[in-house]
């Protein structure tokens, strides 16, 4: 019963991941057992809408086990070689800026897969705006198969050079498997508002 209280808290995740599948069966696979993971939970996918690479896996481990898929993609970007066909809803927005604000808009906390420099830009951009207080919902970062290893290492050079502070670097949620990263989600607790922060700036 706990646990399912748990799990009512997140609604909903957006995920973020290439619209490459790589050369690693492991996370191509496990990016399909986290949709599949997701949608066996009741959760519904958020995600930058395309069939291409990890972002098509993880949403056909979804759609493939009845689950709910919200797909949020720029106009540039919108054609049939792209866009997923048998999404449950289909979000056009203007730009790239709008797409990250609808995915944060829509979603109850947020999960980084393996990708590439858009991978990134989204990851540090949500947990920038978690640092600042503009959301109180827990991020994510999916270790595949060591994927993150060197940037996790990275992170820490940045806490221990002290130009990053480890509540912040805590912020960022990280396990080497699905399972026990979700269950670190439920458990979040967000840091209190920085207090030069006033409500008109969250």
């Amino acid at each position: 019963m706990e646990q399912t209280q748990k799990e009512n808290t997140m609604k909903s995740i957006a995920v973020f991941c290439a619209s490459s599948e790589g050369n690693d069966v492991v996370i191509s696979d496990e990016s399909y057992r986290l949709g599949k993971m997701l949608a066996q939970r009741n959760i519904n996918l958020v995600f930058g809408g395309s069939k291409l690479g990890l972002m098509g896996r993880v949403a056909a481990g979804s759609l493939d086990h009845n689950g709910k898929v919200i797909g949020i993609i720029p106009d540039f970007l919108k054609t049939k070689e792209v866009v997923h066909p048998g999404l449950s809803e289909l979000i056009t927005t203007r730009d790239m800026h709008e797409r990250k604000l609808k995915m944060h808009e829509l979603s109850d906390g947020f999960i980084a897969l393996p990708g590439g420099f858009g991978t990134f830009e989204e990851l540090f951009e949500i947990i920038t705006w978690g640092q600042l207080g503009l959301h109180k919902n827990p991020i994510g970062l999916l270790n595949i198969n060591g994927f993150y290893d060197e940037l996790i290492a990275m992170l820490k050079t940045m806490v221990r050079k002290e130009l990053l502070k480890k509540e912040n670097f805590d912020m960022l949620l990280i396990a080497a498997n699905i399972e026990e990263l979700l269950e670190k989600m439920y458990n979040f607790k967000p840091l209190p508002v920085p207090k030069w922060m006033n409500k008109e700036q969250t």
